[in-house]
């Protein structure tokens, strides 16, 4: 989405400056591992998107109340349709828990399976 939008469509809600931190965290995790695992130059378009979901979460012995990171992959060779990318369950093991635990304010990783059509490949 740049020029244009820019991040701004990758925060669902409100969109703050806290939000756009953690969703800037999110997205170097995500897009360094799929370097690490060679497949950025295979992947159409890769990205994070932050939900102002807050769930129920536990880190130490401590619960935690906080947002959802959601990773977005897709193959594609015009944007006009796409499909999800399938990605190694480790790859996105490592995400996750790299996300989780670098990126305060995350508990949860979600990774989105919608093609296009019907859905976007944005989320917004």
């Amino acid at each position: 989405p740049f020029p244009g939008p820019g991040l701004g469509i990758r925060v669902m809600g409100e969109i703050t400056e806290d939000r756009l931190h953690i969703l800037r965290q999110a997205d170097a995790i995500f897009i360094e591992e799929l370097r690490n695992a060679n497949l950025y130059d295979k992947i159409w378009q890769a990205f994070c998107v932050f939900l102002p979901v807050q769930t129920v979460g536990v880190m130490g012995d401590e619960r935690t109340y906080d947002y959802v990171i959601a990773l977005r992959a897709v193959e594609s060779s015009d944007a006009m349709t796409a499909d999800w990318a399938y990605l190694p369950h480790a790859l996105l093991q490592k995400a996750s828990s790299r996300i989780i635990n670098e990126v305060k304010g995350v508990n949860r990783v979600v990774y989105d399976i919608s093609s296009k059509p019907p859905s976007t490949i944005e989320w917004e």
